[in-house]
């Protein structure tokens, strides 16, 4: 190919090298649903609750008895309808197929782990931990984990603001709600945790500075 060729060639036909591909796109979610699932299923052990749909869910399914996937999946329901209209059709799937994702895994930790007893705080954690970076592999696979997720980024995108502290507020209201239901210190580590995930997006997923796509 000639100079003039190669300059005059569209940009839109030059493969862009810090795109994920395929392959990484499905392990990415794959890999981040599990792991946010399981951080959520040590919360759900340990009777806490966090932020985000997730938190809303497990708090419903207290008060309930309902199934955590059940739940999980109709929360996150208006959020999608957020979601296609702001972010496309292709991060929508991919939220759809992650909040798919979550609620199977959510059938198969109890399973594989019945009746686990761990330490309160140590699940509090260690869940929230978890929990974040699954969500901060799926934000960097175009994808995320539904409800409050989708809203942070769609602030961080239009104002700059960094997704981790927007959910934090929103947390805040979730974390707060749980006193109706659980005791005082459980709540307390219910805002620890909430703090604790949302410090790793935070700090992790800041505008302008991951590249790939």
């Amino acid at each position: 190919m000639s100079v003039d060729t190669a300059l005059n060639t569209p940009a839109t036909a030059v493969a862009d090298p810090l795109a994920h591909g395929r392959v990484e796109d499905l392990f990415g979610l794959l890999s981040g649903t599990f792991v946010a699932s399981l951080g959520i299923y040590l919360l759900h052990a340990a009777h806490v609750v966090t932020g985000g749909t997730a938190g809303l869910s497990l708090l419903i399914g207290y008060a309930t008895g309902w199934s955590f996937s059940v739940v999980y999946v109709l929360t996150n329901l208006p959020f999608l309808l957020l979601a296609l209209r702001r972010k496309g059709w292709r991060f929508t799937v991919r939220t759809l197929a992650s909040i798919g994702l979550v609620s199977a895994f959510a059938t198969i930790h109890p399973l594989a782990m019945p009746g686990v007893h761990l330490n309160t705080p140590y699940a509090v954690v260690v869940g929230n931990l978890l929990a974040g970076v699954g969500m901060l592999i799926l934000f960097r696979h175009g994808s995320s984990l539904g409800g409050f997720n989708t809203m942070a980024l769609i602030v961080q995108e239009r104002y700059g603001w960094r997704a981790g502290y927007v959910q934090l507020a929103c947390d805040a209201v979730i974390v707060l709600a749980a006193i109706t239901l659980v005791s005082p210190v459980m709540v307390a580590l219910s805002a620890l945790g909430a703090v604790v995930v949302n410090l790793v997006l935070a700090l992790n997923h800041r505008p302008g500075r991951y590249l790939g796509h």
